[in-house]
């Protein structure tokens, strides 16, 4: 099987590290099939309950794309202040919606103008 090393850099409820050498916690192998351009990749643990609804729970590894935009409807990774988040990305004219799917209440959406920064798509919720 052909596989690629895809580093893990955090969980996502902690904030996004800077993508560096130093902030890898982990090499994952992954099959060559999932990834197109590896340097384009990157690994997430997955912490809390507001996107159970979209099958992402706490411990699940996240397969990022890095990326700046989004496209209305993406499971997006934002960096919102300091802190990074997984949210469906809705664009509605001028402002953004970083919007929950969770059975927990006490997530709501996040309303948005451009204060924020996209830095990567959700492309494979990996189970472990």
């Amino acid at each position: 099987m052909d596989t690629v090393e895809i580093p893990l850099i955090g969980s996502v409820s902690c904030g996004l590290p800077i993508y560096a050498e130093e902030n890898i916690e982990a090499k994952i192998s992954i099959s060559k099939k999932l990834v197109k351009n590896v340097s384009d990749y990157f690994l997430l643990r997955a912490s809390g309950d507001s996107m159970n609804q979209k099958g992402i729970t706490s411990g699940d590894l996240l397969l990022i794309k890095q990326k700046q935009t989004a496209s209305h409807g993406d499971l997006v990774v934002a960096l919102i202040d300091e802190d990074a988040t997984v949210k469906e990305f809705i664009h509605n004219g001028d402002t953004i919606v970083l919007k929950p799917h969770s059975t927990n209440p006490k997530h709501q959406p996040i309303i948005l103008t451009t204060d924020f920064r996209i830095q990567g798509i959700v492309e494979k919720v990996i189970k472990i």
